[in-house]
């Protein structure tokens, strides 16, 4: 048993959809469960849909629009003018709108998890029906049927005893199976997994199932000692551990998913990550083995960061009272901190600003301690470094804290412009 995960940037247009089907003809389609997230930028714009929704019911029409009119284009570049898939879309978008004028709830996170799971549902009807278009036999599934969570919505915890159960029972592993990334069910409601979190569905499947493997396809060759849109030069990494690949979630790299290594790790499933433009090439194979092959340094790179000093008016020490008092304000105003360091007298933090809180945390904190804020900073993590790697980035820009430990290497730099 094989799980296959395709990303947005597999199917952005028609030419993405004809060649996942010859990523599966190329391949292989028996005993495959693909799984499949929304098309292109479609979960940007659905969240767009939500945001008007609530906020901004003038604009709404438009952003409705932009989703019909993109899905229309793809129906119109795969299939003939009568073909049923029209039908279907139409169904689905109804069904949206539909859910739009019944709701009265006012909680964004369960209106969020109804509407953007649409993305998903339309993606993954449309790449079936035209695999089935182009002579590959397949199943669609709904993947709320399948994996069961609670109803914490936008961040769902699985529920694996009923999760395992609803797989192992009614999935027929030996035809291939398309289905939805990102999505459960909680009751008769949807609910989502967290951004990205179809890397994590691929995942929960081959767990449930006991695959053989999970291969997740993407625009790149594999695994990436660092990012091409920020590095010049990179060098493929041919193996990496689970718990390197962990490691490297943590620190903020986005190649895989944060969560989808731990179900993998427990049944010793290889995770592979290929390229859906050249499927001569092995890629990166994540597994037990050697923390990563070959040894290179890894650059992990975190922009827009505020770099938080702080320190006690009365000079004396920064001890467990204060640095508590510190952390539960960072908790209240959702602020996430990616680098901790403290010396006697100062505690400084490189924190995300996410949901625009800063402002109020900072005048919050001022009160009771002096508090300094470097902004538009960028935190640089590197992975296995050496002296050289360690130049690079601080020829990038002032280096305001560096941290070191054994395996890893932390700078906060203000870059030059």
């Amino acid at each position: 048993m094989r799980i296959f995960k395709f990303g947005g940037a597999s199917v952005k247009d028609a030419n993405g959809v004809k060649n996942v089907a010859k990523v599966l003809q190329h391949e292989g389609t028996e005993n495959t469960l693909v799984v499949i997230s929304a098309m292109g930028k479609m979960t940007n714009a659905f969240e767009q849909v939500v945001d008007d929704y609530f906020y901004k019911k003038e604009n709404l029409k438009d952003s409705l629009s932009f989703i019909e009119d993109f899905h229309q284009k793809m129906l119109d570049d795969l299939f003939n003018p009568n073909h049923e898939i029209y039908n279907k879309v139409n169904h689905l978008l109804g069904e949206l709108g539909g859910f739009m004028v019944r709701n009265t709830s006012k909680d964004y996170n369960y209106v969020y998890d109804q509407m953007v799971g649409f993305g998903e549902l339309l993606s993954t009807t449309i790449v079936s029906a035209y695999l089935s278009e182009t002579g590959v036999e397949n199943q669609w599934l709904d993947v709320r049927d399948y994996i069961k969570t609670n109803g914490n919505y936008r961040d769902a915890k699985i529920n694996w005893e009923q999760t395992q159960q609803q797989i192992q029972e009614k999935v027929d592993v030996s035809k291939l199976n398309i289905t939805q990334g990102f999505l459960g069910g909680f009751g008769v409601e949807t609910t989502t997994l967290g951004r990205e979190g179809s890397d994590y569905t691929a995942g929960i499947f081959a767990y449930c199932l006991n695959a053989d493997s999970v291969t997740i396809w993407k625009d790149v060759q594999g695994v990436l000692n660092a990012d091409p849109r920020v590095f010049s030069e990179t060098a493929l990494l041919q193996e990496i551990s689970y718990t390197e690949a962990i490691e490297m979630a943590f620190y903020g790299a986005s190649v895989i998913h944060p969560k989808t290594i731990q179900p993998l790790e427990q049944k010793n499933i290889p995770l592979y990550v290929r390229s859906f433009e050249d499927v001569t090439k092995l890629g990166t194979c994540v597994g037990r083995g050697k923390k990563i092959t070959p040894e290179v340094p890894c650059f992990i790179v975190k922009k827009n960061q505020i770099l938080v000093a702080i320190s006690a008016k009365d000079f004396s020490f920064m001890v467990e009272n204060n640095i508590s008092d510190v952390f539960k304000k960072l908790h209240d105003y959702n602020l996430k901190v990616n680098l901790i360091q403290n010396s006697a007298i100062s505690f400084s933090v490189c924190i995300e600003d996410k949901y625009n809180k800063f402002e109020d945390f900072y005048n919050e904190l001022k009160a009771a301690y002096k508090i300094k804020a470097y902004k538009n900073t960028t935190l640089y993590t590197i992975r296995h470094f050496n002296d050289e790697a360690i130049k690079t980035i601080r020829k990038r820009g002032k280096s305001i804290i560096r941290q070191i430990n054994t395996e890893t290497a932390q700078l906060v730099i203000q870059e030059n412009i």
